[in-house]
């Protein structure tokens, strides 16, 4: 019997799917064939793609005709965005209609800049129009929650993003609970804890303070984590779906094996070495985190107490938690260099 490749293998034999990570169309359709089910784009996806020489004539072309029609750089990064992430969402679309709407999304993000409430709303509702199976992108901060009730209480699908801890996925949780009471078909919804950043933030963070913390523990933070805000939110409300993203290493997502999830990596340097290497699938997520590990995390790494304990952090603290602001500080340079790409444009 010929054997089947490592995606497949896991979409067999466990419940957790393949999401692949801000793609070009060419591996959008190579992640398909090896087993994705569905993609996340982030706002760092228009600067990624002014730098894929085939892409660029495209984008150029795109530049000048919105600079005619009188909009500017911000808006015209928006709708680039818009545009490029469409042609993803319809490589997906199949995936989508043979799922009858359970697979195939493609999520998006509005301008990292401007993420009020009003403003996430209404790039929500733009980004939407760019197809039947497109998720909209929300960071789950105070003025995110505000906007995710609304969204969602709209029908439009959400992946909320920027999760860093438990208490972030329960809010998704309980507003999405209150926004959609009584609705007879309610969109699906995502959370996505960017279990590799949160890692790679306290890995820093560690380093910064001269805290003395073995490397074997260290190495377990972010899955820890990801473990318990799984568990919670599957517990209180299961129909919410957990992303896992933000993967630094192979293990962000073999560990997250045997989980009922969705967890999303780059084509290049994970999903390519992943397919190489062809591990053995296991389901390594259910297996508990010993007591002394998350008694030497929560001793040593204050931030880590932020993210596994519910109460440990307040909804006016997520935009400024450490490891979100890490995360979005990277969209943020991309988006800006996107623009200047623009401005110079002629």
């Amino acid at each position: 019997m010929e054997k089947r490749n490592y995606f497949l293998r896991v979409n067999e034999l466990t419940p957790t799917r393949f999401w692949i990570n801000n793609v070009t169309k060419e591996e959008a359709h190579r992640a398909i064939a090896e087993g994705a089910v569905g993609c996340t784009q982030n706002p760092s996806y228009v600067w990624k793609m002014m730098n894929e020489e085939q892409v660029w004539p495209q984008i150029e072309r795109l530049i000048l005709q919105y600079k005619k029609e009188g909009l500017g750089e911000t808006d015209i990064v928006v709708h680039i965005q818009r545009d490029l992430v469409a042609e993803i969402a319809e490589i997906f679309y199949p995936l989508y209609q043979e799922s009858k709407g359970r697979t195939g999304y493609v999520s998006i993000q509005g301008d990292p800049f401007h993420e009020d409430a009003d403003t996430i709303i209404r790039y929500a509702r733009f980004n939407a129009q760019a197809g039947k199976n497109i998720m909209c992108k929300i960071p789950v901060t105070q003025e995110g929650l505000k906007a995710i009730e609304v969204i969602a209480g709209e029908g439009i699908a959400i992946n909320a993003t920027e999760v860093m801890s438990v208490r972030q996925a329960m809010d998704v949780c309980r507003v999405y609970e209150r926004a959609t009471k009584g609705m007879e078909r309610r969109a699906p919804i995502y959370y996505s804890h960017i279990t590799g950043i949160l890692d790679e933030y306290l890995k820093d963070a560690a380093e910064r303070e001269k805290t003395e913390i073995p490397a074997d523990v260290l190495w377990q933070a972010g899955i820890a984590a990801a473990k318990k805000t799984w568990r919670m939110t599957k517990d209180y409300m299961p129909e919410v779906g957990f992303i896992g993203g933000g993967a630094r290493g192979l293990h962000h997502f073999t560990e997250m094996v045997g989980a009922d999830a969705c967890i999303t990596i780059n084509w290049k340097g994970t999903a390519d070495r992943l397919i190489e290497e062809d591990p053995v699938v296991v389901d390594r997520f259910h297996a508990p985190t010993a007591d002394i590990v998350l008694e030497k995390l929560c001793e040593k790494l204050p931030d880590f107490r932020k993210a596994y304990f519910e109460y440990a952090i307040e909804p006016e603290e997520f935009e400024e938690f450490g490891p979100v602001v890490r995360f979005r500080s990277s969209f943020e340079k991309a988006w800006k260099q996107a623009e200047e790409c623009v401005k110079t444009t002629s």
